[in-house]
């Protein structure tokens, strides 16, 4: 009896601490900080510590996705653009292919400009995906390649958002609403 009611104690302590003005899921504190170490859109190995300074928002996908990664970066794109030119500067978004066998730095490259000069492309191999898709619980995998080689890629469809220090801060799923996704960016970046 005691332990139910300390665990309820402390699951009601926890949720008193998330921060209610967020309109997307508040994951502080729920996921790791932003850790990576992958092979960028040129070629040239990164790590998540060149990307600090800035909201990073990081989404796992691959450029061969018919709808959800093209319509997911669209939509990010759109919220971006929903935002003043100063805080639209604040965002990065790091777009993280789970199919290097196809997705090549040269193919990263034309796949994110597509989406504006804020989207970064980052691929690397099975074991940098699996340590950085492990470490935000995400999962990915292969279909079966069809008779010209060509196979689907399954993954997740949120982004997860962090702030400059690269702390996890939030998860936009595809459905949360366009104007909750801009008001929590828009706080985000203006977020010291």
């Amino acid at each position: 009896m005691r332990r139910c009611i300390m665990a309820l104690f402390v699951t009601l302590w926890i949720a008193g601490c998330s921060d209610p003005d967020w309109q997307t899921k508040d994951i502080s504190g729920l996921m790791p900080s932003l850790a990576f170490e992958l092979i960028d859109e040129n070629g040239n190995t990164v790590s998540a510590d060149q990307f600090l300074g800035k909201t990073t928002l990081l989404f796992f996908g691959f450029t061969h996705c018919p709808d959800v990664c093209p319509t997911t970066l669209s939509r990010l794109d759109a919220a971006t653009q929903r935002m003043d030119e100063t805080a639209r500067d604040e965002i990065q978004v790091l777009f993280v292919s789970v199919d290097p066998r196809r997705d090549d730095a040269e193919t990263l490259d034309s796949y994110t400009d597509a989406f504006g000069p804020q989207f970064v492309g980052l691929t690397g191999d099975k074991a940098a995906l699996d340590k950085l898709t492990r470490r935000y619980r995400v999962t990915y995998g292969y279909g079966e390649e069809d008779s010209e080689g060509n196979y689907d890629v399954s993954h997740s469809s949120a982004v997860f958002a962090f702030n400059a220090q690269g702390e996890a801060r939030l998860l936009i799923r595809d459905s949360d609403p366009m104007e909750a996704v801009v008001a929590d960016l828009e706080r985000l970046t203006g977020e010291a």
